[in-house]
């Protein structure tokens, strides 16, 4: 099967042309040779004698150095093709198991590592990310209907009390005022959704200018005073005055909110929540830090994805984009975002080039 391939394919057919071509130019010049010896040998001794033996010798020689060589060329096309027609070979059978039964295919390499393995090995780190990818729509699309789910459901029961109950004015209050809060909840996260992605498409640089982070930083802890003062939580900013920083004002305040946000909801009750903002190395260094149980080491590279959440039953209030929205304005600024251990709780770092430009 796999030798009709190879001489019914293209790369035979070139490499067939490329002899032929080959073959034109060795007969020329086997010609060349031919008539040059018998013009050589004429003019040295003439037409006397018998010029027949050596002529059919030399012709002898020369069919048959035009057959081995008819012979070896045919034989390195074939090898040479079918080589490469069963390398593709290989990649047209993965990329047929993979229509039909998933991602999980992968192009076996055999080792060589020759062009042909490099090419096996890019192919298989791309389905690799595609693999991945997928994984992740999937769990977000797990995410998103779970947490619409449990708003829809509420006003559902909601109306459908209201419906087969009598009319009672404050009741009803009540009632439309919940389903406005569970509206706004449910617009709120698709606005979120918006905003991320209109952010990671960098469609709001142009509103980049000089800034003051210290300044963003400390009007989000007077925003913030009185959320950490309902559960006893100290809320202070500590570092340099001036911070100087290039970008969206209104974006580095929402990633500085939702920093202190997330420190207040998840910190230790009655414990200690502190900004600091400061200069170091030519970087405006920003950083959240809570005494609270932290992130464990390795779901601190999830928690950045889009509906990512500690709590698995997603029963608590939040939806899991906070820290997606940080991430995306990190990467708009071209800042770096780091998780440490604070021991105990978790220190959230952005770092910000000072020279930053839109």
């Amino acid at each position: 099967m796999l030798l009709l391939k190879t001489l019914g394919s293209s790369t035979f057919r070139l490499a067939l042309l490329a002899i032929a071509v080959f073959g034109l130019i060795v007969a020329a010049i086997m010609a060349y040779v031919y008539f040059g010896t018998l013009a050589y040998v004429r003019s040295r001794v003439g037409d006397v004698g018998d010029h027949e033996a050596f002529t059919e010798m030399i012709e002898l020689a020369m069919v048959a150095v035009a057959v081995l060589l008819a012979v070896l060329a045919g034989l390195a096309a074939v090898l040479v093709t079918r080589r490469t027609v069963g390398r593709i070979e290989q990649i047209n059978a993965t990329s047929r198991a993979i229509m039909q039964s998933g991602l999980d295919q992968r192009i076996p390499l055999r080792g060589s590592h020759d062009e042909w393995d490099r090419v096996a090995e890019n192919l298989n780190q791309m389905l690799d990310r595609i693999e991945t990818l997928m994984g992740e729509v999937k769990q977000v699309s797990d995410n998103v209907a779970h947490d619409l789910r449990t708003p829809l459901t509420r006003m559902r029961g909601r109306l459908e009390k209201a419906y087969h109950a009598q009319r009672n004015s404050e009741a009803d209050a009540v009632l439309i005022g919940d389903t406005i809060a569970d509206l706004d909840a449910v617009l709120g996260m698709f606005t979120s959704i918006t905003r991320i992605s209109e952010i990671e498409t960098r469609a709001r640089r142009s509103a980049f200018r000089a800034l003051n982070l210290a300044e963003i930083a400390g009007e989000v802890v007077e925003l913030y005073d009185a959320a950490a003062e309902e559960v006893a939580t100290r809320l202070s900013l500590d570092g340099d005055s001036e911070v100087p920083v290039t970008g969206d004002r209104d974006l580095l305040f929402d990633a500085i909110a939702n920093l202190v946000d997330n420190a207040i909801k998840h910190g230790r009750a009655g414990g200690r929540v502190t900004v600091t903002c400061r200069g170091a190395g030519g970087n405006a260094l920003i950083a959240v830090a809570d005494d609270g149980p932290g992130v464990p080491a390795g779901q601190r590279d999830q928690v950045f994805k889009r509906f990512y959440r500690l709590e698995q039953s997603r029963y608590t209030p939040g939806n899991g984009l906070g820290l997606s929205l940080v991430a995306a304005v990190a990467r708009l600024h071209g800042a770096e975002i780091a998780l440490q251990d604070g021991a105990p709780g978790l220190t959230v770092q952005l770092s910000f080039p000072r020279s930053s430009t839109p």
